[in-house]
């Protein structure tokens, strides 16, 4: 089979979903993402007796679950400290332990106090367990006690939003960060990993760039996959990239909701500038800031920023310019002015780069402030970015207000390169100046990411975007200023209605000056259990949003009481929120703390089953149509008219007025859409709100 880099470059019409898995298999005695240690001042060791990850996505939010074992090696009673990276975007939705064989459910609660409790339990020497975030970047989960030689099983899962990159978008779990010195870490038992993929556009492909054939991968319908990878024993050392390749080129909007009866209810909606509106951009100028720094020589990140502006330069065109320049406590330009991108100079860009040695402080404000100096009136600037953000903490409030400093028609992307980065800083850079952010990961395909992330800085589609929605109350919109929209990048909108039925609702925004505004009518249901995930995750962007908007302002204090109030309410754990875990549920009205997170993973795994029901429905359709019996039937079945195979219409772009068109009633676990053309909508297609500003502009191009 050829592989999907060879299909890509021929095929450009599908958007690109990417699933993660949380492990590797394959020995390396290298540094891990994981630390397991006994912390009682006595050092000590503990096992990762057993590791099963499994992965749910479910149109475009994954469900994690980690479920391990950890084995006490001494003849004595320990604490167990274990400290694993944060998954980039990623939401920790619930913290579990057994206890004398039962289940016990965390719950969330103000980090101080937290702690304090579990401090209280560990003098008695009784059960509690306690998972905190250390840092943006880092959580650490304390268990005690486990007896000795005794096994102690505990679960976290958490949800994420998939990660879109134009034809390619990659979910990475991030095994290869170090988040404490010294760190070998493995699983001397079951080493499993599962996942399962329902996209409600069909799939075409499904790969993993890390690990290719290890992965035993199954085709049961268009709109269902599954992969697996098991074994005995494995290290926890290297990323794990999966991708998923589905066929959805039209451009529009999706609606799903969350509501409990009598309670308010949550929506996500998702902008997507979709191949029916790629076009032509002109030329632009790029700066190219490449970290070279001290941190850049860990891992190999200065050598795979130097490999992705190589890609990168390789899909400009003569027309566009380009300058290279490296920084670390001062900026190192490699031409001293804008080139064109010819292939000469692009050879010379290159023979700059490989000079370069990862060495010194990061700082990176003259970076900026030097990169800004090559912006002009009459082309877009793009200040292009590779670091992983480790600058110092001070130097944070100065960076964001030279961002909102920057000159006219100059935009700032920032790529992560490598595990260990700050992504919030780099998100934020990005999002303020109206650019985006991108994250390399060592075990992805760099030149994959760069000709993705090349291919959006050519498309920005649609800026100055406002949504308005009439029929229904809306509240607490989150972002609460919407992105530009870029060619390959999707926009989500989450937020609160009060009301329910058939609402209108309206975008607004402008493509290259032409104003665009289209309406669709979409159905707000009085009860949807199907997708509970999105209240979590309307709640951690608005609790992200809460802690941007304190940087800026150099403050985090007067936000600090309403993050942990979504903290606690959502079950979120924050840098000011944590879970705990207590042995009873007598324990916890002892400590009167509510069972809010209790009740919230009951009705989640409620959905989830509902969910793998309807897919083990489609895993025995497609069993039943194997085997010498199935052939039988189909060869003495009566020949019936041809059926699309795949989910969704096809639906020829045109000109027709959206506003003729009605939504689909919304069904358990279903996806309002708006399409472009055609007599309907799907519960499963893209809906047509942008296309018609570009056929617009076309015709007045053409007049």
């Amino acid at each position: 089979m050829k592989t999907m880099i060879t299909r890509l470059k021929r095929n450009l019409s599908g958007l690109l979903v990417a699933v993660g898995l949380g492990i590797i298999a394959i020995p390396a005695p290298t540094k891990a993402a994981g630390l397991l240690i006994a912390d009682g001042g006595l050092g000590g060791v503990l096992e990762i007796k057993e590791h099963n990850v499994q992965i749910t996505i479910n149109n475009g939010i994954a469900v994690t679950k980690v479920t391990q074992v950890f084995h006490n090696t001494e003849k004595r009673q320990v604490e167990a400290l274990y400290t694993f990276p944060v998954p980039k975007a990623a939401s920790v939705a619930n913290f579990s332990m057994w206890i004398n064989g039962k289940e016990m459910v965390g719950e969330v609660l103000e980090k101080q106090r937290a702690r304090e409790i579990y401090n209280s339990y560990k003098q008695q020497r009784r059960d509690p367990g306690l998972l905190e975030q250390v840092d943006y970047r880092t959580f650490e989960m304390r268990i005690f006690p486990i007896g000795p030689e005794a096994d102690q099983k505990v679960e976290i899962t958490y949800y994420q939003e998939l990660d879109y990159d134009h034809d390619i978008a990659t979910y990475v779990y991030p095994l290869a960060t170090v988040t404490r010195k010294g760190v070998d870490s493995r699983t001397t038992g079951k080493f499993a990993i599962s996942f399962d993929v329902k996209s409600a556009v069909p799939i075409v492909e499904l790969e993993s760039p890390s690990h290719g054939n290890a992965f035993a991968v199954a085709k049961h319908s268009n709109a269902y996959w599954q992969a697996n990878l098991e074994t005995t024993g494995g290290s926890l050392a290297q990323d794990v990239v999966m991708a998923c390749r589905i066929a959805r080129p039209q451009t529009g909007m999706d609606l799903i909701t969350s509501r409990t009866s009598g309670e308010d209810g949550f929506f996500c909606l998702t902008l997507t500038a979709g191949q029916d509106v790629a076009q032509r951009q002109d030329s632009m100028d790029y700066v190219f800031v490449v970290d070279a720094s001290g941190s850049m020589a860990d891992s190999g990140k200065l050598l795979l920023s130097k490999d992705t502006v190589a890609a990168f330069l390789n899909e400009l065109s003569e027309a566009d310019r380009f300058e290279v320049m490296t920084f670390n406590v001062t900026p190192n330009l490699g031409f001293n002015q804008l080139q064109p991108g010819n292939a000469a100079n692009k050879q010379r860009a290159l023979e700059f780069l490989s000079t370069q040695q990862a060495r010194g402080g990061t700082v990176l404000q003259p970076a900026i402030s030097t990169a800004y100096k090559y912006a002009s009136n009459d082309r877009p600037l793009n200040v292009v970015i590779l670091s992983d953000g480790l600058t110092d903490q001070q130097e944070r409030a100065t960076l964001l207000q030279q961002i909102q400093k920057r000159p006219g028609n100059t935009r700032v992307f920032c790529i992560g390169v490598g595990n260990d980065v700050n992504r919030p800083l780099l998100e934020q850079l990005a999002e303020d100046s109206g650019g985006l952010a991108s994250f390399i990961s060592s075990g992805d395909n760099f030149q994959r990411q760069a000709k993705a992330f090349r291919q959006k800085l050519m498309r920005p589609f649609a800026t100055n975007l406002e949504i308005k929605i009439a029929g229904v109350e809306i509240a607490d919109v989150e972002p609460t200023v919407l992105p530009n929209l870029y060619f390959g990048a999707p926009v989500k909108v989450y937020g609160r209605y009060h009301g329910s039925g058939a609402a209108e609702v309206t975008l607004r925004g402008s493509v290259n000056g032409v104003e665009l505004k289209r309406s669709a009518p979409l159905e707000f249901p009085k009860t949807d259990p199907a997708n509970p995930e999105i209240n979590r995750m309307w709640a951690w962007h608005r609790v992200n949003r809460l802690l941007k908007d304190a940087d800026r302002s150099g403050d985090r204090s007067p936000a600090i009481p309403e993050i942990i109030r979504l903290g606690e309410d959502f079950s979120i754990v924050t840098e000011y929120t944590s879970f705990l875990v207590l042995e009873n549920d007598a324990e916890y009205q002892r400590w009167k703390i509510s069972r809010k997170n209790l009740a919230r993973t009951s009705t989640e795994r409620q959905a989830q089953a509902q969910l793998h029901s309807q897919l083990d429905d489609i895993r025995n359709k497609a069993l039943a149509n194997l085997g010498p019996q199935a052939a039988e039937s189909a060869a003495a079945a009566k020949p019936k008219p041809m059926q699309m195979s795949s989910p969704t219409p096809v639906v020829q772009p045109s000109v027709a007025t959206p506003q003729a068109q009605t939504p689909a009633a919304p069904t358990s676990n279903s996806r309002q859409s708006w399409n472009l053309g055609g007599s309907g909508s799907s519960p499963v297609g893209q809906v047509g709100v942008l296309g018609a500003a570009w056929l617009l502009r076309r015709k007045r191009k053409g007049a």
